[in-house]
């Protein structure tokens, strides 16, 4: 054989060039369901060992478990589904992963590149349906550019901010022969996103900040995705400057929620303390957050006496619905470094004096105990469910899921997550469905761990098909149904704001849960009584498998506090409290007061 032969780069298939370069970014786990399209791809993964493969029971469950494993891993999610319907069963969860800023890279199969376009079998316009719903997708024609577009798609999926991208791959690229492109060989030609802050930006914001005297700090979802070290450096800033601290739904765990500087979460359901802070403070600094609807509330009176400081590496991100006094483009972490730096190297303090005087206001509000919940000693609150379940696994590393609804408010609410990656939950988007595969991700980014998905009945049968792909792959997943009988938010908005007319929200013909566990291969238990709820969830932690528990709780509770869609983010629904003085109050039913 000649030298040259010997030199020359060997040949693969299009599906074996794509293995090659899964296990070359480190992927360890992919999430799919077979079909036609992707046969070629299923046999090069029969044929190694490197990469784990699980087959869950629809393509929405595969995205939610990358999301899952993603946003528990810090690494990315990777799915594969066949063309067509496996293609457009996926875009709920591309969208879910793109609002919410989770890197998963999402395979899918296409009929051959000659019958694009001719509505063959199967055929879907991939690539035009999921632009929308995904940070990049491509659509690979030649065999030779395949390799390369996988190592891009892992640079895009992950670098600045983070989300979800397509690679649409036609059943003859799969097939044919082709050059494999080494990760190190692969740069993309102009994705540079901005790491650290402007340095003269830096110096004004910890100036500002030092002569604040109604400070908060504001932090959200990219703090957890700047990784662990990014949450270290918060602690450590809002500790050194004594600023008060309230996180979003999705930055829950990027600051200890024990800390008494912790105000609780903020926006549509967060805490009276956190939303007052927010709309009186003089300085507000939001890093990694981006100023959604459901925590500005009406934005002409959304903290209207503030100057806001921002810092988010999405420049996009950046006066989009808020306008700020100070933008600092860079990642959530070094631009802490920076700005801890700063702050010790200019000799800055607090306005002690001032600010003592703001955490007596904080402390008034926080007197007003706006989670407080009337006790039953005979139907469980869900509140207490959540209490419970805290109380009885905050000792050891416990990673938490939800679905949407009220039970996930009320979990962000009552479960105090006091690490990062911890809390997984549908943010932007709000999906049903999203906790179960979401929770088997985790699992199996984290064997041994204990995960819990705190569910409702309504949201929990989205996904439900889910419980099989746990018993197959014996995932000890823990699902804890709060089960009012109710699509409970939906339930709560009629009360509420639609006179108590409760159109299509009852559910009438719920399964019995402990039987539909067992006929997946789960193990089904049930509780009534607030009594016997700490040994039910004793037993759900002791069992060594998937679990389902179906926890009947009271029908009519409601998740408070609430701000009403086109209130101002300080007009607040509580509970069972009148404002002493009615003339700055619209009472609703029931007791509740928009205060």
């Amino acid at each position: 054989m000649s030298t040259a032969a010997q030199a020359a780069p060997a040949q693969m298939s299009g599906a074996e060039m794509l293995i090659k370069a899964l296990i070359d970014q480190g992927v360890e786990v992919v999430f799919g369901y077979p079909g036609g399209a992707v046969l070629p791809i299923y046999d090069a993964l029969f044929k190694q060992n490197a990469i784990r493969h699980i087959l869950v029971r629809h393509e929405q469950g595969a995205v939610h478990a990358a999301e899952g494993y993603a946003r528990s891993t810090g690494k990315p999610g990777v799915v594969l589904v066949t063309s067509g319907p496996g293609a457009t069963n996926a875009v709920t969860g591309l969208t879910d992963a793109l609002l919410d800023s989770i890197p998963v890279i999402c395979l899918t199969g296409q009929v051959a590149t000659h019958l694009v376009g001719t509505d063959a079998f199967q055929e879907c316009d991939t690539t035009g349906i999921t632009r929308p719903c995904t940070k990049h997708n491509y659509l690979v024609k030649n065999v030779d550019d395949l390799s390369r577009v996988v190592h891009e798609a892992f640079y895009v999926a992950t670098s600045g901010r983070p989300g979800p991208v397509v690679i649409d791959l036609p059943k003859d690229v799969q097939v044919a022969p082709g050059t494999y492109t080494g990760k190190d060989n692969v740069k993309h030609k102009t994705y540079r996103p901005q790491v650290n802050g402007d340095d003269a930006k830096i110096k004004e914001a910890v100036a500002m900040m030092a002569a604040a005297e109604r400070p908060v700090f504001y932090t959200g979802g990219g703090i957890i995705n700047a990784g662990p070290k990014a949450s270290d450096l918060l602690r450590e800033f809002v500790q050194l400057t004594g600023f008060p601290i309230t996180n979003t739904l999705m930055g829950l765990g990027g600051y200890p929620a024990t800390d008494r500087q912790f105000l609780g979460m903020l926006g549509m359901h967060g805490t009276w303390e956190a939303n007052h802070a927010m709309h009186d403070c003089d300085v507000m600094i939001n890093i990694g957050a981006r100023f959604d609807d459901r925590i500005t509330g009406r934005l002409a009176a959304f903290s209207p006496g503030s100057k806001k400081i921002h810092v988010d590496i999405d420049p996009s991100s950046h006066n989009k619905t808020v306008r700020c006094d100070l933008n600092i483009v860079g990642d959530a972490c070094r631009v802490l470094e920076q700005m801890i730096a700063a702050w010790k190297q200019g000799g800055y303090k607090p306005n002690q004096k001032a600010l003592d005087k703001w955490w007596q206001q904080i402390d008034q509000w926080r007197a007003r105990d706006s989670l407080k919940y009337k006790k039953d000693s005979k139907i469980i609150k869900p509140q207490l469910a959540i209490e419970r379940l805290y109380e009885l696994t905050k000792d050891q590393d416990t990673f938490i899921t939800t679905e949407v609804g009220q039970h996930q408010m009320w979990a962000a609410q009552f479960y105090k997550f006091n690490k990062p990656n911890r809390w997984m939950t549908s943010g932007g988007l709000g999906t049903m469905g999203y906790g179960l595969p979401a929770a088997i991700g985790v699992q199996l980014g984290h064997p041994g761990k204990l995960v819990v998905d705190i569910a409702g009945e309504a949201s929990i049968l989205m996904n439900i098909q889910e419980l099989g792909t746990a018993a197959q792959f014996r995932l000890p997943v823990k699902v804890f149904i709060l089960n009012n009988e109710y699509m409970g938010m939906v339930r709560q908005w009629q009360q509420l704001l639609h006179g108590g007319r409760y159109s299509q929200s009852y559910s009438e013909s719920l399964p019995d849960f402990v039987k539909l566990a067992e006929a997946f291969h789960c193990k089904g238990l049930r509780v009534t009584d607030p009594g016997d709820l700490d040994g039910v969830i004793r037993e759900m932690i002791a069992y060594d498998g998937p679990v389902v528990v179906d926890v009947a709780v009271d029908k009519a509770e409601n998740c408070f506090p609430m701000v009403p869609s086109g209130a101002a983010h300080n007009e607040m629904i509580l509970a069972d409290d009148k404002p002493k003085d009615s003339s700055n109050a619209s009472v609703t039913e029931e007791g509740m007061a928009l205060v």
